[in-house]
C-alpha cells in the first residue's frame, strides 16, 4: 500500500500549522464538530435543487464517542460523505476545503452558510493525536474509502466498507507528556465542556453517550451508572429568536448561562441587522462592577461567533475602551476568516460592525437616561469613571460622543445630573458652567471658595473622582458654556457686581507683601477674596494646574512633584483682618505666626498636608498664651 505525500507541503509546514495556528489545543473539536455541520448543510443545500432529495433535519446528527481503554475519540456525522477523489483533494493538501469550493459553486442563501471556508482546520487533529483516520461513504455512492495519516509523513487511501452515508473520523489520541494532559480528550466531562463552549449553537444535534447515576426502579437508595444518549448542544442560539418571543428571563438565563457575570444584567440589548453586513448580537449592561475591572488582568470584549460557532472568546475590537464593561456575543455570516477560525482578519467587516455596536449602546443608555433614570443613575455610579477616562483618552478624541452621558452631583439638585440639564437651568446671566473638587460631597460643601457663587444662586458640579477634572479639562465647554472652578483667580462676574477690592488691595498692599515674604514663595501672591462670604482665609489658583491636580499627580508613581500656583485670599471683612492689621502695626513677629497660621489653616481646607505639624501646633499655642 503506497504511502502518499502531502501535495507541496513539508514537515515543518504542518507542524507551524500545529504547533503555531491555534492557541488552545482543545480547538481541535470545534473544528473536527464544524466541518461535520458543514456536511450535513451540503446534503440540504443539494435537497433545494434535486428533487430525488428530501431534507427531514431530525435524520441527520453528529455523535462524539470517547474509549478510554484504547484512547481512541471518533466523531461521526450523517452527512454528504466524500469520494476517493474528494479525500484525496480536501485532505491531501493542506489549506484547501472542500467547503470554500462548494460554496462558490452554489449560491448559499436561505439562512444556511457553509462554516469551514479553509481545509486547515481538519489538521488540527494532530494536536492531540498520533494517528488519524477517516471512512467516508459520499452521497450516491456505493463505495467507501479510508484515509489514515500519521502527521507529515503522507497518507494512504484504501477501500473499506461503510453502511450509511457520512463521515467517521477516528483520533488515535496522544499518550500524556510532562507538559500535556492528553487523557482530559478522552474524558466525558471535558468533552461535553469543550462543546458547549464552541459548538453549542451548531445546528445540527451533536450526541454522546452519557454516563449519569440513577436511582435503581424499585429501590428507595440503591443507585446505578446508567449510559445515555443524549443531545448536548443546545442547537438554537437565543439571538437567532425573535424579540418578541423572549422574555427577560430569558435574556438573564443567557447572561448566566455564559457566565458573563454573577451578577443580573441592568439592561439588554437585542441587536439583528440585515443590510451591507448581517449579524446579531446580544449585549449587556451589567449591574455591578467586576472586581478586576480596573486592573491588567481585566480583558474587555465581546464573544465572536461565525454561524454559531465560537471563533474568539474576547474580541477586544467590537468594543471602544470607554464601553469595555459591555458583556455579551455577536455572531456573523459575512465575517472573512484567515488560515483557521481562530485568527481574524481585521477587515471592513468587523470595523463596521464595531461601530454599529458603539451606536447602539450609547443609543440605549441615552434612553436608559430619558426612560429609566434611576437605573442609569445606577448603572453611572457603578460605570461612570470609565466614560469619564473615554472623554480625557486619546486626547479627547471621543469626548463629543460622551459628553451626553456624563452625570455629576449638583449642589442644587442633591442628587447626579447631566450636563445638559445644568446648562438647561443656567440663569441668563450665568456665563460659566461652575464646578468644585474635593474628597467627598461633604467636604466640597463646606469649602469657602464655593460661598460666593452659591450666594448668587448658582449651580455647582462636585468633582470627585480623581479623573474628573481632568476629564472637563480636555471638554472644556458644553453647548458653548466654558467650564469655571470655583477656586478660579477670576469667577467670571461682572465687575459692578464684584466687591470693589481695588482700593483695599492698595490701602494694605504693605501688609499683604509682607505676608507674601513670610510665605517665603510658597504662594504666588497674596490678595483680597472677592469669593469669602463667612470664612476668613482660602486658597484658589493662577494657572492650568488645579490644587485637586496637585494632589492627584503627586500621589502617583515616580511623581514630579507637581505644584499649582497658590494665591492665598483674606476676606477684609472678616474679624480675623483686624488682628492682623493690628499685628502689622505693633507686632510683626505676630503676625508672621499669623499668617503660618492662616496659610496652614487654608491647606487644610483643601486636604493638603502640613508641612511642619509640630510647629504649626506650637504657633497655636503662642496665639493661646
Amino acid at each position: 500500500m503506497e504511502t502518499k505525500q502531502f501535495k507541496a507541503e513539508s514537515k515543518r509546514l504542518l507542524d507551524m500549522m500545529i504547533n503555531s495556528i491555534y492557541t488552545h489545543r482543545e480547538i481541535f473539536l470545534r473544528e473536527l464538530l464544524s466541518n461535520a455541520s458543514d456536511a450535513i448543510d451540503k446534503i440540504y443545500y443539494k435537497a433545494l435543487t434535486d428533487d430525488t432529495l428530501t431534507f427531514d433535519q431530525d435524520s441527520y446528527y453528529i455523535k462524539v464517542t470517547a474509549d478510554k481503554d484504547n484512547r481512541v475519540l471518533k466523531i461521526t456525522d450523517t452527512g454528504i460523505g466524500m469520494t476517493k477523489e474528494e479525500l484525496e483533494n480536501n485532505l491531501g493538501t493542506i489549506a484547501k476545503s472542500g467547503s470554500l469550493a462548494f460554496k462558490k459553486e452554489n449560491e448559499l442563501k436561505d439562512g444556511y452558510d457553509i462554516i469551514g471556508q479553509f481545509g486547515v482546520g481538519f489538521y488540527s487533529a494532530f494536536m492531540v493525536a498520533d494517528e488519524v483516520s477517516v471512512i467516508s461513504k459520499a452521497l450516491g455512492s456505493d463505495e467507501a474509502f479510508k484515509w489514515e495519516s500519521k502527521g507529515a509523513d503522507g497518507y494512504t487511501i484504501t477501500p473499506c466498507e461503510k453502511d450509511s452515508v457520512g463521515t467517521e473520523i477516528t483520533l488515535k489520541v496522544k499518550e500524556n507528556t510532562e507538559d500535556e494532559n492528553y487523557d482530559e480528550y478522552l474524558e466525558e466531562y471535558r468533552l461535553r465542556s469543550i462543546i458547549k463552549k464552541y459548538s453549542d449553537f451548531i445546528r445540527y444535534p451533536i450526541k454522546m453517550d452519557v454516563t449519569e447515576r440513577k436511582l435503581k426502579e424499585g429501590s428507595e437508595n440503591d443507585f446505578e451508572e446508567v449510559v445515555e444518549e443524549q443531545t448536548i448542544n443546545s442547537m438554537v442560539p437565543i439571538w437567532r429568536k425573535n424579540k418578541k418571543d423572549l422574555t427577560t428571563e430569558d435574556y438573564e438565563h443567557f447572561y448566566s448561562e455564559k457566565r458573563y457575570g454573577f451578577d443580573k444584567p441592568l439592561k439588554h440589548i437585542h441587536i439583528s441587522v440585515d443590510g451591507a453586513i448581517r449579524y446579531n448580537a446580544i449585549l449587556y449592561i451589567p449591574e455591578n462592577i467586576p472586581f478586576d475591572y480596573y486592573t491588567q488582568e481585566y480583558e474587555k470584549g465581546l464573544e465572536l461567533y461565525s454561524n454559531g460557532v465560537l471563533i474568539m472568546n474576547k474580541c477586544a475590537d467590537l468594543l471602544p475602551d470607554y464601553f469595555s464593561f459591555v458583556k455579551g456575543m455577536v455572531d456573523s455570516e459575512d465575517l472573512s476568516l484567515n488560515i483557521s477560525r481562530e485568527m481574524l482578519q481585521h477587515d471592513r467587516q468587523l470595523k463596521l460592525i464595531a461601530k454599529n455596536i458603539n451606536k447602539k449602546i450609547k443609543s440605549e443608555l441615552l434612553s436608559i437616561i430619558k426612560n429609566e433614570r434611576e437605573k442609569y443613575e445606577e448603572f453611572f455610579t457603578a460605570f461612570g469613571r470609565q466614560l469619564k477616562y473615554g472623554v480625557y483618552s486619546d486626547y479627547g478624541t471621543h469626548k463629543d460622543e460622551l459628553q451626553d452621558l456624563l452625570m455629576f452631583y449638583s449642589s442644587k439638585e442633591k442628587k447626579l445630573v447631566t450636563l445638559e440639564e445644568y446648562v438647561s437651568r443656567m440663569p441668563e446671566d450665568q456665563k460659566y458652567i461652575y464646578y468644585a473638587t474635593g474628597e467627598s460631597n461633604e467636604r466640597i460643601e463646606k469649602l469657602p471658595q464655593t460661598e460666593l457663587v452659591a450666594d448668587k444662586g448658582y449651580e455647582i458640579l462636585y468633582f470627585t473622582d480623581e479623573i474628573d477634572e481632568f476629564a472637563i479639562r480636555m471638554l472644556m465647554s458644553y453647548k458653548e458654556k466654558e467650564f469655571k472652578s470655583v477656586s478660579s483667580g477670576d469667577l467670571g462676574f461682572e465687575a459692578d457686581e464684584n466687591q470693589d477690592t481695588a482700593a483695599e488691595e492698595q490701602d494694605n498692599k504693605d501688609l499683604f507683601d509682607f505676608m507674601k515674604n513670610v510665605l517665603n514663595n510658597k504662594v504666588k501672591d497674596v490678595k483680597v477674596s472677592k469669593r469669602l462670604k463667612t470664612h476668613p482665609v482660602c486658597l484658589s489658583t493662577d494657572g492650568a494646574v488645579s490644587i485637586e491636580m496637585e494632589k492627584i499627580l503627586n500621589a502617583m508613581p515616580n511623581s514630579q512633584n507637581v505644584k499649582a500656583d497658590k494665591i492665598l485670599e483674606i476676606n477684609v471683612h472678616h474679624e480675623v483682618f483686624a488682628s492682623l492689621k493690628d499685628a502689622f502695626e505693633k507686632d510683626k513677629d505676630k503676625l508672621t505666626i499669623y499668617t503660618n497660621l492662616l496659610y496652614n489653616q487654608a491647606l487644610l481646607i483643601e486636604g493638603l498636608p502640613i508641612e511642619d505639624p509640630v510647629e504649626f501646633t506650637n504657633q497655636l499655642c503662642k496665639v493661646m498664651v
